[in-house]
């Protein structure tokens, strides 16, 4: 990578900084634009160049992304899980690769059954007049909603981004 400490910062901050743009409009709206799936991939691209990361192993990321895609896609087709979760779960698996799609996998599944079982809990109880205005937390409350499954998407990413090949190497190592 060349010498530019100044770039670091921002090239380390797109991923956590998507990831959590995700979190929250699942949890605000339950709905996971196209436009940040469409742009972690982009991003992927642009920091591993920028960060001396070979083409091949850029390849393997994307190679990885798109077996997850496949899978999630599926998952999607049978009603398991929502579009952009499937989406999300796939570009966040470029920015992992092969070295930690496992453990993001079982990360991203504990986090979704432990925010299942807060939002079951959630919803058994009445809700008080001041969250009644809110519709965002009404539709969490609705027993008939699915669960925001990218906020646990997005926390075992982020859990295991600093693990990440392209995380260690912008910081050069």
């Amino acid at each position: 990578m060349p010498d530019a400490p100044m770039f670091d910062a921002p090239m380390l901050l797109v991923f956590p900084s998507l990831m959590a743009y995700a979190a929250f409009s699942d949890l605000f709206t339950m709905t996971i634009s196209n436009w940040i799936s469409i742009l972690l991939v982009i991003a992927f691209v642009g920091v591993g160049l920028l960060a001396g990361m070979p083409v091949s192993t850029i390849g393997l990321h994307l190679a990885c992304g798109f077996g997850v895609l496949v899978l999630t896609f599926s998952l999607f087709c049978f009603g398991w899980i929502g579009g952009g979760d499937a989406k999300l779960a796939a570009t966040t698996a470029v920015w992992m690769g092969v070295e930690h799609l496992a453990e993001y996998g079982m990360g991203s599944a504990l986090a979704g059954g432990a925010l299942t079982l807060a939002l079951l809990q959630f919803r058994r109880w009445p809700m008080p007049g001041w969250a009644r205005t809110r519709l965002w937390i009404m539709r969490l409350h609705d027993k008939d909603v699915g669960v925001p499954y990218g906020i646990a998407l997005a926390a075992a990413g982020l859990a295991l981004y600093p693990e990440t090949g392209v995380f260690v190497r912008v910081l050069g190592g």
